[in-house]
């Protein structure tokens, strides 16, 4: 845990505003554009040299029922029917008022933001919430994401954006997002998929002519941030960056400000009516992970390193206190890690690209699958943990044959032509020419290795995955090859060359964090609101309690609650003025 003094009252504060903002990702930009375009002054704070935090590097799925979007494409969804889906998933374990609070004001977030902003939110046509079978569940719509986004229109402001991870890159510096990767990967039998690829490409290499860094064309977690941050320079939100937390400033039992050094300066900063805490939570806190998640030792996160818990360790120095109700305390993905040539490590999150489709296998140290590979990310990680009680699965194989890895590619290993000597050479690629060969020098019993694969081959014939169901949900099949058949998800493992890519548990963010009200402020250890302190994003407890019923549902609540906040801190700031 940070160390965070508290100070008391300076005889005379440098700097005041309505609503001070700890921290510049979706939470953040989300609740200062809010409160600014309301009337209050807003300045965000950012620790590091560049904006957009966690957002910038996610999938920026935005998880919306009921959203605008949807009466136009011919979808028909409510508020009760999201609250009996969430219900069937998570059971008794959220605290209900927090997530009817979100259900409430998703909608009116994504219409606020849709509508007066620079925010474009768009519903994605074919998406099942991740328990697609379950009731209450839509087999699309629920899940939006930010329309791509041209980079350009922020000016000056587009280097300070930061840049995506690079397995969101093609070519050092194009990004592509799920539909692209789709088209590309389809090029040669579609018309209409080999004409998107070629503009995108297009499009890069006019960036690279114009000495950009990277392409400007941007998409996923990285548009939805750049999306963010002109909204909030267009609401004329005041941002800082490279801010050093010194001490939280408190008057009596009432958060204050913050003391910061700022470019070599001492400051101390009056936050009239509310410090907001959305910071990312804690994922590269190696001590309080190593208290938090199972098997910290072989845990790899895929959230920014400066996400080390600042705004968590101010929100437990002003007396707030870390929720307990989570089943899970990050929200998982399995990675696999290459190590550079110079010792440094490249990280691949296995979210939606290559375990659903049709001719890959998981499996233990054992040589046996362990798990339905289709299933979300969150949800293998977690039959990672509970396989590895019993039998070793930490580190697990991701096994494929020669004809996957042209189709489809498996991790950092891009499918045909791009080249994977590199990645071979470096271990991360593992190849052979017969499963035998494979199983010994991955570390696993040959006849295990065989079996399985053999079994796999039967299951694409015939279509029936009998021991794991891979390919049996919606979800499952809307990640999986759509031009394959008789299952989208399940193909031969047959065909030489075989290849094996390690994968252990990891996680996208953590969803431990302060215990808030409905209204985002951070409670005591008595229940009661802190004054002057408010959470969101991954500071704030996960409403889903630590589950991962869809897509978006990180993203979802930190731009509803920063939304929430923004408006409150705004009508306080305005009664103030005006009263």
């Amino acid at each position: 845990m940070l160390d965070v003094p508290k100070l008391p009252l300076p005889a005379a504060w440098d700097h005041e505003v309505d609503v001070l903002i700890l921290g510049s990702g979706a939470g953040g930009l989300a609740t200062a554009t809010v409160a600014a375009m309301h009337g209050a002054s807003a300045l965000v704070l950012e620790k590091c040299d560049t904006f957009g935090g966690g957002a910038a590097t996610s999938g920026g799925v935005v998880w919306v029922p009921a959203n605008s979007d949807l009466p136009g494409k011919g979808i028909e969804d409510s508020l009760d029917s999201a609250a009996h889906y969430l219900r069937r998933v998570l059971g008794n374990r959220p605290r209900w008022e927090l997530v009817q609070t979100y259900l409430d004001n998703v909608p009116k977030m994504e219409a606020f933001f849709n509508t007066r902003t620079e925010v474009k939110l768009v519903a994605r046509m074919a998406g099942p919430d991740y328990h697609s079978e379950e009731e209450g569940a839509l087999p699309a719509g629920r899940m939006m994401d930010p329309a791509p986004f041209d980079g350009r229109t922020l000016g000056k402001w587009f280097d300070r954006l930061r840049p995506p991870i690079p397995t969101f890159l093609l070519f050092g510096g194009m990004m592509v997002g799920k539909y692209d990767i789709d088209a590309l990967a389809r090029g040669v039998r579609s018309f209409a998929s080999a004409r998107h690829g070629a503009k995108l490409v297009a499009r890069f290499a006019w960036d690279k002519l114009r000495l950009y860094k990277r392409g400007t064309r941007l998409a996923l977690g990285n548009a939805l941030a750049g999306r963010l941050l002109k909204s909030a320079l267009d609401a004329g939100v005041d941002l800082w960056d490279s801010v050093t937390v010194k001490a939280l400033v408190m008057d009596g039992d009432r958060v204050a400000g913050l003391a910061v050094e700022h470019r070599g300066r001492q400051v101390t900063l009056r936050a009239r009516q509310g410090l907001v805490l959305a910071t990312g939570g804690f994922p590269a806190n190696a001590a309080m992970m190593g208290q938090n998640v199972p098997y910290p030792d072989q845990h790899q996160s895929m959230a920014p390193e400066s996400n080390v818990g600042d705004g968590i360790s101010i929100g437990l120095a002003a007396g707030g206190h870390l929720d307990d109700i989570n089943l899970d305390n990050a929200f998982w993905t399995p990675v696999s890690v290459l190590t550079r040539p110079d010792g440094s490590i490249l990280k691949c999150p296995h979210l939606i690209i290559d375990r659903s489709k049709p001719g890959v296998i998981a499996v233990n140290q054992q040589g046996r699958r362990f798990v339905n590979e289709g299933a979300s990310y969150h949800d293998f990680v977690a039959a990672m943990h509970r396989e590895h009680v019993h039998t070793p699965t930490i580190p697990a194989w991701l096994v494929c044959d020669a004809h996957f890895l042209a189709q489809y590619g498996l991790g950092l290993a891009k499918p045909w032509p791009f080249p994977h000597g590199a990645l071979l050479k470096a271990g991360y690629l593992v190849k052979a020419g017969s499963l035998a060969e494979l199983a010994r020098k991955i570390g696993v019993p040959a006849d295990a290795l065989e079996a399985e694969a053999a079994a796999h081959t039967r299951f694409a014939a015939s279509g029936v995955d009998s021991d794991f169901g891979k390919g049996s949900t919606g979800y499952n099949r809307y990640l999986g090859d759509p031009d394959h058949v008789p299952n989208p998800c399940l193909g031969p493992i047959k065909t030489p060359p075989f290849y094996a890519v390690k994968i252990v548990p990891g996680d996208i963010g953590t969803s431990l964090g302060l215990r808030t009200d409905p209204q985002a402020r951070v409670l005591d250890a008595q229940d009661q609101p802190i004054p002057g302190l408010y959470a969101c994003g991954n500071d704030m407890n996960s409403v889903m309690a630590g589950t991962y019923p869809s897509g978006g549902i990180t993203l979802g609540p930190a731009m509803t609650f920063g939304y929430l906040i923004g408006q409150s801190l705004a009508a306080a700031a305005g009664g103030k003025r005006h009263g």
